[in-house]
């Protein structure tokens, strides 16, 4: 039968033919496979990095349990763990260039009062999670007491040969504090960092028999990065660049070069972190002598301690999320299970950075000039897991030595844990000293903190993903009132604009001599009107 069909505008004659109903079942049907075979390509091309991740982890923990088995040596261990140290030096490789450009970089970017108020929501984010994060562990230790019943436990029974020594006073902890926000040489703050020292000192006669001990505090330099001073330097410089002006604005433009070009190293550094996940996992698991005798012996405490952080990262953040961007927060977090999965195997907050910056980005689509400003400050003073242990282990020795806390010892862990977290570093067990610096503010023995170094390696890795989580959250916080202003700014624009042009609109009705005017230069009127609508 034919049929006269008008096709793109076009008249034509054209035969109709009938399928019949299988062979349309059958190309449907092999259109559906093929959708659902893109899809699934589409699946493994976006979250392949996040596959390979979270399959190094189990791999790393089959290899490590298998290889417990075969009683390695101790320079055999150190080369079954080279591949994971091999990841952990090329992450703190990067971490100096990156910090400091890109903080150089964002805080060049945003004007001053947006850049105040940004500032001023990020520190109040940090320090009330900081605090509740303390609050929480607080009630925890007291409910379900760690410490009560384990006064028999100690080194020797645990073939612990590890300890911590920390003499320093709280006061000078404090001060050293201050002193490395304003480090007296800018390179040696990238590999040193001011620490205070005691020498003691005699005074007074030794045949008189007066002679007296005076501790005094010397200066002395130690190794580690002094990641504080840097974050203030660079961020105070892109300021003073951004005062500049126009001349200030190649050397930004170095910097945001510089920054872009660090990214690119980062993602070239991902696609080698699932197998150095793997020999990480794997060979911390072939380090430990007895892993069951520790957990059976300090299981409250390690208990306690992943609970809270389950608390804090699962309800309590999320919750904050949600109270300010109205968003799922869960679905946020999903786009950031590489660099959770990097910080659970690293234990370090400072070496997920590169990976953190480059997923929020590419993921969630953070605003970069956020997420590199507000990033390395958190990775540097947002220290919200960290205040859980701390608190949780403070409250454990306490009761390991049958000391009974009052308000004002509580109110201290609480103050101590909120403002020495700032400072602790963000490497693996840098939270460890940290503890001291409590232990000493509230008149505690430090001889315990053995006994947490050997658990350390377990408590670590929730902790360090609490931490990154906060960052990754408040960076999401900011992202979305950060929005809500352009949009709120782009609104109020508009209005202004849309009232402007019935107000020249009237002037020439009403003007005889604009009127004349107008009819004499009646070509260019609207480009006249355009250019008066764009300056408003």
């Amino acid at each position: 039968m034919e049929k006269t069909n008008e096709i793109n505008g076009h008249a034509g004659n054209h035969t109709e033919c009938t399928i019949p109903a299988a062979e349309v079942d059958q190309v449907s049907n092999k259109n559906w496979q093929l959708t659902a075979q893109e899809k699934f390509a589409n699946f493994l091309k976006r979250n392949l990095l996040v596959i390979l991740t979270v399959s190094g982890v189990l791999v790393g923990v089959g290899i490590g349990m298998a290889v417990r088995n075969m009683n390695l040596t101790r320079a055999q261990m150190t080369y079954f763990a080279f591949p994971g140290e091999m990841l952990l030096r090329m992450l703190k490789m990067i971490i100096l260039p990156l910090v400091v450009c890109s903080l150089i970089s964002g805080a060049a970017s945003l004007d001053t009062r947006s850049l105040g108020k940004l500032g001023g929501i990020a520190i109040a984010y940090f320090l009330v999670t900081t605090l509740i994060a303390s609050g929480i562990a607080i009630a925890l230790a007291f409910i379900i007491k760690p410490g009560v019943g384990a006064g028999a436990l100690n080194t020797n029974s645990l073939r612990l040969t590890g300890t911590v020594t920390n003499n320093k006073e709280t006061v000078d902890s404090f001060l050293d504090l201050a002193r490395n926000l304003f480090p007296a040489n800018l390179v040696a703050a990238a590999f040193r960092s001011y620490a205070t020292d005691y020498k003691t000192v005699t005074t007074g006669n030794a045949t008189a028999g007066n002679l007296t001990y005076e501790k005094i505090p010397t200066g002395s330099e130690i190794d580690g990065m002094n990641i504080l001073g840097l974050v203030l330097f660079a961020i105070v410089f892109g300021i003073a660049l951004r005062k500049l002006g126009p001349e200030g604005e190649e050397l930004i433009k170095l910097f945001n070069s510089f920054n872009e070009a660090t990214m690119v190293l980062v993602s070239w550094i991902m696609w080698y972190v699932p197998i150095g996940i793997m020999f990480l996992v794997g060979s911390k698991l072939v380090e430990m002598e007895d892993v069951v005798l520790l957990v059976t012996s300090l299981g409250k405490y390690i208990f306690a301690s992943i609970l809270g952080h389950l608390i804090h990262g699962g309800i309590v953040l999320p919750l904050i999320y949600f109270g300010f961007t109205r968003k799922n927060p869960f679905s946020f977090l999903s786009g950031l299970i590489t660099p959770f999965t990097t910080a659970f195997a690293t234990c370090s907050s400072s070496a997920t950075l590169p990976s953190m910056i480059k997923c929020i980005e590419d993921n969630n689509g953070v605003d970069k000039r956020i997420s590199r400003f507000i990033l390395p400050i958190g990775a540097t003073v947002n220290m919200d897991g960290a205040a859980i242990f701390q608190c949780i282990a403070a409250v454990f020795i306490a009761q390991l030595n049958n000391v009974e806390l009052n308000a004002g010892q509580i109110f201290t862990i609480l103050v101590t844990a909120t403002a020495s977290s700032v400072g602790a570093a963000g490497i693996p067990a840098g939270g460890i000293i940290t503890i001291a610096i409590i232990l000493e503010a509230i008149g505690l023995p430090t001889n315990d903190l053995s006994l947490m170094l050997a658990v350390d390696w377990i408590v670590d890795r929730t902790t360090t993903v609490v931490n990154v989580e906060g960052d990754a959250l408040g960076a999401g916080i900011l992202h979305h009132i950060n929005q809500k202003e352009m949009k709120k700014q782009q609104t109020e624009l508009e209005t202004v604009r849309v009232e402007a042009v019935p107000n020249i609109k009237s002037e020439e009705e009403t003007s005889p001599l604009v009127t004349h005017q107008n009819m004499g230069v009646m070509p260019f009127r609207k480009g006249d009107l355009e250019s008066q609508e764009s300056v408003l």
